[in-house]
């Protein structure tokens, strides 16, 4: 006789408990995804869950060393053209000029201290 839903739903939960299985879920943008989809197809592998472990055990299987910079969140630099660097200077300092207390002043290099004398 089949089991009913429940039967196998009960069976289910008692086979990932023993086997300490936990979910884990992963909420990915379409470039993510993507690039998952093409690693599958790439290693003939049909299961997310399947991918994904096993790429979880290679990266682990090269220890830290080699690892770690796989790791690394990619940082983006932004530099400006001369052009837009000069344009935000000049809007700073018409800011500036409108609501001037904000500004840094740096302190002149050997220019005297009003009532201290120089030896």
């Amino acid at each position: 006789m089949a089991m009913d839903q429940k039967q196998r739903d009960v069976r289910r939960h008692e086979k990932a408990a023993r086997l300490q299985e936990e979910d884990l879920r992963l909420k990915v943008r379409p470039g993510t995804k993507q690039a998952l989809a093409e690693l599958m197809q790439w290693a003939g592998i049909e299961e997310q869950g399947e991918a994904l472990t096993l790429m979880i055990h290679r990266l682990h299987e090269l220890g830290p060393d080699r690892a770690l910079p796989l790791l690394e969140v990619p940082r983006h630099e932004y530099r400006p053209s001369r052009i837009v660097a000069l344009a935000f200077e000049r809007k700073s300092m018409l800011m500036i000029q409108q609501d001037p207390g904000d500004e840094v002043l740096t302190p002149q290099l050997h220019a005297p201290i009003h009532g201290v004398q120089s030896r």
